[in-house]
């Protein structure tokens, strides 16, 4: 989240005239898209504006959301859309602190409802993916040669494709009301493996500080409705892949390595 494109409440109603809104305030973390909470009398809204040429990414992250929603899964979908303002369901509840065993759980039965649902249909390459890992990789050779030691084993960084995956369920990227998840930022979704996903959401939900307490505590949950279990092994392996993949985007991200080292 963040904000690229300004944009003012006289203006917001104008593309937006059935709503009413009586507030605007733009969000801070974030650089890519920009993203404004918006809100009326009794109700708030993610208004975004897409900052990139991914017209058909849009289109499909729109379709899948509303798919998602019908069966039962908590994301936002799209409510309308106006001159590249796009508007969205605000989802109810907070980000998680500090992590509990119901937290684990919940994004356990998450995932495993996404994978089967995803798991039905097809997904496109993801060469976009791999071209950003080889310039990230590129711009920490150059800048940070003590940190690009750690990350040139992702020279070979593909991901395999079990069928499309969230890919960044982080703690800013997800809210919880009681036991209940709600997920977002869908839109970087790609083909991938359901272990690699599931990799990052631990890596994301801070496992790593509590042995294999958390991971097992995951799998028991995740593997009675997913679409193929998943084993132990397999989720240590990529976890390290994750966390470095991750790293290394922020390096690239933010020109430093303060965040990275929260991951490595």
């Amino acid at each position: 989240m963040g904000v690229k494109t300004l944009i003012s409440l006289d203006e917001l109603n104008k593309i937006f005239p059935s709503f009413n809104f009586i507030k605007i305030t733009p969000t801070y973390s974030g650089i890519i898209d920009t993203t404004y909470i918006v809100y009326t009398l009794d109700k708030s809204y993610i208004l975004k504006k897409y900052e990139r040429d991914i017209q058909t990414k849009i289109d499909q992250d729109i379709a899948l959301l509303s798919e998602l929603k019908s069966v039962g899964l908590n994301v936002p979908i799209c409510l309308e859309e106006n001159q590249s303002w796009y508007l969205y369901e605000r989802l109810k509840g907070y980000q998680p602190r500090n992590v509990r065993s119901y937290h684990i759980q919940a994004i356990a039965r998450f995932l495993a409802k996404l994978h089967k649902q995803t798991s039905k249909k097809n997904c496109e390459s993801n060469i976009i993916v791999e071209k950003e890992v080889t310039h990230a990789l590129r711009y920490t050779k150059h800048n940070f040669y003590r940190y690009y030691k750690k990350f040139e084993f992702l020279k070979k960084f593909t991901l395999q494709n079990d069928a499309l995956i969230h890919g960044d369920i982080f703690k800013d990227n997800t809210v919880f009301e009681g036991t209940k998840i709600g997920v977002f930022d869908f839109i970087d979704s790609s083909c991938g493996t359901f272990a690699f996903d599931v990799a990052v959401a631990l890596v994301g939900f801070d496992a790593r500080s509590h042995n294999n307490y958390f991971i097992n505590l995951f799998l028991n949950a995740y593997n009675q409705h997913a679409p193929k279990k998943l084993h132990k092994k397999t989720i240590l392996k990529k976890m390290k892949i994750a966390s470095h993949f991750y790293a290394l985007k922020r390096v690239k991200k933010y020109k430093n390595t303060l965040r990275a080292k929260e991951l490595l």
